[in-house]
């Protein structure tokens, strides 16, 4: 996804201007990793903007940060209320993404953070589709999902990422738009930026937390859209064999949103088409950040 630059980013307690929003070389994060952040969505409906899920973000981005001991000196409402008035005065209207980031600046130089101060800012900016919406071809990544046991899997740190990267370059050099990790036990875990269920017979399988993913919170609201629907689900383990002869397939994350799985290692997932399940869940998921499901206006963060 391109970045499309606004007048206004939010830096440390300030609004600065797009350009003045800058760390120094020696900034501990940058030679580290020592970061963690989030990924939100805001959606144009009715003619405001809703913000889907800002206070789950908020929450799962303080959680990460005291993971990795970073004290964020704010509380989720005053950082509801800084990302909301960044929207405002960047006059923010369009689909757009909003990142925050909790990282560790300059200050000493080595492993042993405490030296070096907790900075945050927020930027959020125009965007499109991060994968193809009709579908997408993916491949097992010959890199495994770093286990819990040497990272912490809860938290959406910037060092954890760089398994991503890897997996991402592997599935791009090889002609895919997506990869698939696998677990330390050979079990499915995620895509590289998204989680991933199977349909088969009916049924709706996600990998459970214990096989190193991330906690989406779009993965919960599926979850919870599932229930609705009626479908039965469980999460358990899942192997590679499975993904390769299910009916349907889908990713789900802030990015991705529901996007249909269409190709597994060359292999066509049911017909190679997006199945009906997977366009029920879609279907839903838009009619709730298009406010149309009034059960669900909770999860929507009016703007303006």
């Amino acid at each position: 996804m391109k970045i499309q630059p606004v007048e206004y980013v939010w830096m440390d307690g300030k609004f600065v201007k797009w350009d003045e929003a800058k760390v120094h070389v020696m900034t501990h994060a940058l030679h580290y990793g020592t970061g963690v952040f989030e990924g939100i969505r805001a959606y144009p409906s009715n003619g405001n903007l809703y913000v889907f899920r800002l206070k789950d973000h908020i929450e799962r981005l303080i959680n990460s940060a005291k993971i990795y001991m970073m004290d964020v000196n704010y509380t989720v409402e005053e950082l509801t209320e800084v990302i909301l008035e960044l929207l405002r005065i960047n006059k923010l209207k369009e689909l757009c993404y909003i990142r925050p980031i909790v990282f560790k600046g300059l200050g000493e130089f080595g492993l042993n953070p405490f030296g070096s101060p907790t900075q945050i800012a927020i930027c959020a900016f125009p965007v499109g589709a991060y994968l193809e919406k009709g579908g997408v071809s993916v491949c097992t990544s010959s890199w495994r999902r770093t286990p819990d046991v040497s990272m912490p899997s809860a938290a959406k740190a910037c060092g954890s990422y760089l398994n991503s990267v890897l997996a991402k370059i592997e599935a791009v050099q090889n002609g895919y738009d997506e990869a698939i990790f696998i677990d330390i036990n050979g079990y499915l875990s995620e895509g590289a930026g998204e989680n991933i269920f199977i349909v088969k017979k009916g049924v709706i399988y996600t990998p459970p937390v214990s096989s190193s993913i991330l906690e989406g919170i779009t993965r919960d609201s599926v979850i919870k859209i599932i229930s609705e629907l009626g479908y039965s689900f469980f999460e358990r383990p899942i192997l590679r064999s499975e993904l390769y002869v299910c009916d349907e397939a889908f990713f789900t994350g802030t990015a991705a949103e529901i996007t249909p799985i269409l190709k597994v290692d060359n292999r066509i997932v049911g017909n190679g088409k997006p199945g009906k399940i997977t366009n029920e869940i879609k279907n839903f998921f838009f009619e709730i950040i298009s406010c149309k499901k009034p059960k669900y206006q909770h999860w929507l963060t009016k703007v303006y």
